[in-house]
Parts: C-alpha cells; structure tokens; sequence
C-alpha cells in the first residue's frame, strides 16, 4: 500500500493548504471548516485514502485541476 500524505489532495496530488497537516498551523481551524465540500468529489476519493488526507478547495467543488502554464 502506498502511504497517503496528509497535506497533498487524494484526487489531484497538490497541496491541500490543509492547516491540520501542518504542525506548525495545526492549532487553527482549516479552511475547510466552513467550506461546502461536493458529495460527488468526495465519492472520487480512493477508498484506501478515504479519511487520511483532505481534498483542496478546488477538488473539494469538484472542479476540473488547474491546467500548468
């Protein structure tokens, strides 16, 4: 099994600015809080990597992932 890294999105592989995951801004509430997480982004998630790491906020309206420049 491959390990899941907490601070990175389960769907698209960047950073999840999740604050729990980072010792250093673990004290603060998480952008995704108040956040309307889609249903739907998160039936996309692995089952093996369901629980152990949080989706970005793009990933989280189910938007398609930024595309590089």
């Amino acid at each position: 099994m491959t390990a899941v890294d907490p601070s990175r999105c389960p769907l698209c592989g960047q950073s999840n600015t999740c604050t729990l995951a980072d010792p250093a801004s673990a004290t603060q509430p998480c952008w995704c809080f108040t956040a309307k997480v889609d249903p739907a982004a998160l039936e996309r998630v692995p089952a093996a990597q369901r629980q152990r790491a949080c989706l970005c906020p793009r990933c989280a309206q189910n938007l398609p992932p930024e595309q590089a420049s």
